[in-house]
């Protein structure tokens, strides 16, 4: 292959983070059919951010040739393995925001916290009160408050990025039984 035969585009597209919750919302919608204009709605993107977001999960090996399905697989080993390295969490100051990580359901459920101890992720029209938690990208919150579905895989995400061990445990249980879900 001569040198510069390869698209010097393709060596600089990584994957996002903006993908992973383009992939979760695929994830939540379950079998459900979906047109790019309705998710890129959905999720506050463009069409052609959703366009590129699917080339480099296919590139990337998460989502099939089809660019319709994700390889839930795939997805575990990432969500459970890699994503925590790829797309780490910062924790900030105490702020009014949506709930995530084990504040938020369905990890809410299954630990008890103190109420001085919650996650949340900043946002003006938030219910709790708690420690800030950069969201997975910035157009997360805003699509989790649409979809309850979606808000639960994304405060799963958040528990793998910032959660202790047994936090953790749970939140991979929860992940694979809503990946592996008939």
């Amino acid at each position: 292959m001569r040198n510069g035969s390869y698209p010097a585009y393709r060596a600089q597209q990584g994957i996002k983070a903006q993908d992973i919750l383009i992939l979760l919302k695929l994830l939540a919608s379950g079998e459900q059919e979906w047109r790019m204009v309705d998710l890129a709605s959905q999720l506050g993107l463009s069409q052609s951010e959703v366009s590129m977001a699917l080339e480099r999960a296919k590139r990337a090996g998460l989502i099939d040739a089809s660019k319709k399905r994700p390889i839930k697989s795939a997805m575990e080993e990432f969500l459970l393995h890699g994503l925590k390295y790829v797309f780490p969490a910062e924790i900030g100051m105490l702020c009014r925001g949506i709930p995530t990580s084990h504040s938020a359901q369905p990890l809410a459920k299954k630990i008890v916290s103190d109420p001085n101890d919650q996650y949340v992720w900043p946002h003006a029209d938030g219910s709790l009160r708690g420690q800030a938690v950069s969201p997975l990208c910035e157009w997360a919150p805003e699509a989790a408050r649409r979809d309850p579905r979606l808000h639960e895989l994304l405060a799963l995400v958040d528990a793998l990025r910032v959660g202790r061990a047994r936090e953790r445990m749970i939140a991979a249980e929860e992940i694979r039984a809503r990946l592996h879900a008939k």
